[in-house]
């Protein structure tokens, strides 16, 4: 696919104006495959060097097989998930060509099915070694961490040393947690915040750094020959770690779960202390239970001989008293008397560095920018690099975290408050994605994509699992599209994992957000069909104003403006899934074609009118 930007607009060739719908591949391609590094699983954990992640996403042999359905269902956007793990997991500079090069033969092979794809350079809560994945284990030991002993010292809560069952979707916190927090800290701050820290005698920040855009350089190196590949999302739901944080002495992660130490505490902890912490319940209203002491044993999270670098940096120090004191609340906050914001200050400015380094070995590539997740991106201007998307990530954060679909309630995250009613619901997601959309036009002139939204498939106690009816995954998933439909937005569902099982989900951390299952799917392993393909505006020769299919009904509306100066005919995808007898057609004017084995109907308005509707229902 050949595509431009055209300010807010994705555009192709023939100058139509494109809505992109894809998936995120895949689920488990945060985790090697050799030796199966599913979360769980506690044998090999800490033995991170020796690892590979070729079969991520999935065995080659089965490439045919995977593409050749996302194309059938209409989901011609692939947001591809490589980890930095897997290029540079055996140590710093040593890349995994054998992984390179199947990485290589997977992007071609997506190709010759007609797939679109940019990779997401992915990671949650920096590494797997926290709780996440993402950067090798090897970037912990060069800032002086214990992988071995975050368990004990509460730096991160992690399902391999944890053990099941595995609180559900406790995983996020560790982003405010000691481990995480440390490195992304380290990462996009090391200068300002530890300025004294070294490792092998570069700033800590400059070889971090170094190392990541030395990674995802290779990649590039690999794929910049392929015109399928639209360009690379340099960093998935990027964290502050403790960059901004004024506050240190008070619980840090707004996520009320599980054990919630203030930053300062969790210095402590992993310096030795003992401490005792908040302890808070999830749910609908989430409540504090207690108090909870941690590191009974005195355990360090630092390795022998070195050091908590925050108390390096004077953030706390011992007193004559033998007691820790808080010496620097404002660290994080202030650098050279300014206040500092993660977005503007560090997030801002690597995005630019990694779009220069990705340009050197790939020119012409898009560069995806996604914010941390709640938040929007950074304001852009003309001295930042050009030829950017815009690729937030929206979920319905309710039914994400609760793992139950309630249709009449939804979180809002801006009035930290709940909203009552299907109506209210419907119209508040619409607006969120709304805003979404706003902000890449207005402040970063750019066209929005949706990096991820989806919903979990066990729902309400693992009902599906347990009746085999899907009505419920159905309804839940119908509703996040009706928002991308609402808002006319493109996105790129996640997931697809091909290994999916029933007893593990999509292999990381209790997840199963999975479309696919050979275990639990229908008619080739599809789960939620009737709600994920669906019709969409794929090409329209003008500008999208309205789009709206109804999953009961199978009806189809959509109405657009034409632009006088575009030629070639607006195209829908109406899949046979839906249509499987054809299905009846109504334009406002001109005439259209209906290709059923191609799945798509051709539209070629007339000039009597600027505005066109079509609508379309089953035979």
């Amino acid at each position: 696919m050949t595509l431009t930007l055209v300010g807010p607009r994705l555009i192709d060739a023939q100058g139509r104006t494109l809505i992109l719908r894809g998936v995120n591949l895949g689920g488990s391609s945060k985790v090697p495959r050799t030796p199966d590094g599913a979360t769980y699983r506690r044998d090999g954990f800490f033995d991170h060097r020796n690892v590979s992640f070729v079969g991520r996403p999935f065995p080659l042999d089965e490439a045919d097989e995977h593409f050749a359905r996302l194309r059938g269902w209409g989901l011609t956007v692939v947001r591809l998930i490589v980890t930095w793990e897997a290029v540079e997991h055996a140590g710093p500079g040593q890349y995994d060509e054998a992984y390179l090069d199947y990485l290589t033969a997977i992007v071609r092979r997506a190709g010759e099915h007609g797939l679109t794809l940019f990779v997401d350079f992915h990671q949650d809560v920096w590494g797997r070694h926290s709780g996440g994945d993402g950067a090798p284990g090897w970037t912990y030991e060069a800032v002086g961490l214990d992988i071995t002993r975050f368990q004990e010292t509460g730096a991160a809560i992690v399902h391999a040393t944890y053990g099941d069952p595995f609180p559900r979707m406790i995983w996020p916190t560790n982003g405010w947690k000691l481990a995480a927090a440390t490195m992304f800290t380290l990462f996009f701050g090391g200068d300002d915040f530890a300025p004294g820290l070294t490792v092998a005698g570069e700033p800590v920040q400059g070889y971090l750094q170094r190392h990541y855009l030395g990674a995802l350089r290779q990649v590039a190196a690999r794929l910049q020959g392929f015109a399928h590949v639209l360009g690379y999302d340099v960093m998935n739901e990027p964290m502050p770690g403790f960059i901004g944080n004024a506050r240190l002495h008070l619980p840090a992660s707004p996520i009320p779960q599980g054990e919630r130490p203030s930053p300062f505490e969790m210095m402590l902890l992993g310096a030795g202390y003992q401490r005792d912490v908040e302890l808070w319940a999830s749910g609908l209203h989430p409540r504090r239970i207690g108090r909870r002491t941690l590191n009974l044993a005195g355990m360090r999270a630092w390795l022998p001989g070195r050091e908590c670098v925050w108390r390096q940096a004077g953030v706390w120090d011992v007193g004559a008293d033998g007691e820790p004191k808080l010496l620097r609340p404002h660290h994080f906050s202030y650098v050279r008397g300014r206040r500092v914001a993660f977005g503007r200050d560090y997030w801002r400015p690597f995005v630019n560095r990694a779009a220069a380094a990705l340009r050197e070995v790939h020119p012409g590539a898009l560069i995806f920018v996604e914010p941390e997740f709640g938040a929007v991106g950074p304001a852009w201007g003309p001295d930042d690099a050009p030829a950017i998307v815009y690729a937030p990530h929206w979920y319905d954060l309710l039914t994400l975290y609760l793992k139950r679909y309630l249709p009449g309630l939804a979180a809002d995250l801006t009035r930290r408050g709940l909203v009552v009613g299907i109506g209210n619901v419907g119209r508040h997601f619409a607006g969120e994605l709304r805003a979404h959309v706003r902000h890449g036009a207005e402040q970063m002139g750019a066209p929005t994509l949706i990096g991820e939204f989806g919903i979990p498939f066990d729902l309400n106690g693992r009902l599906a699992y347990r009746t085999g009816d899907l009505r419920v995954a159905e309804a839940a998933m119908a509703r996040s599209f009706r928002v991308l439909d609402d808002a006319l937005a493109s996105g790129t569902l996640w997931n697809y994992t091909a290994d999916h099982s029933i007893a593990r989900g999509d292999q990381w951390n209790g997840e199963d957000l999975s479309i696919f299952s050979r275990e639990h799917g229908g008619p080739e392993g599809g789960r939620a069909l009737r709600a994920v393909v669906r019709p969409y505006g794929r090409a329209t020769a003008g500008t999208p104003l309205a789009m709206s299919f109804d999953v009961a009904s199978r009806r189809f509306r959509y109405r657009f403006r034409h632009d006088p100066a575009v030629t070639a005919p607006t195209e829908i995808f109406v899949p046979q899934l839906q249509y499987p007898d054809g299905c009846i057609v109504h334009v406002s004017d001109g005439r259209y074609e209906l290709d059923m084995a191609e799945q798509v109907l051709r539209y070629w308005h007339s000039a009597e009118r600027e505005e066109h509707e079509l609508w379309f229902m089953p035979a």
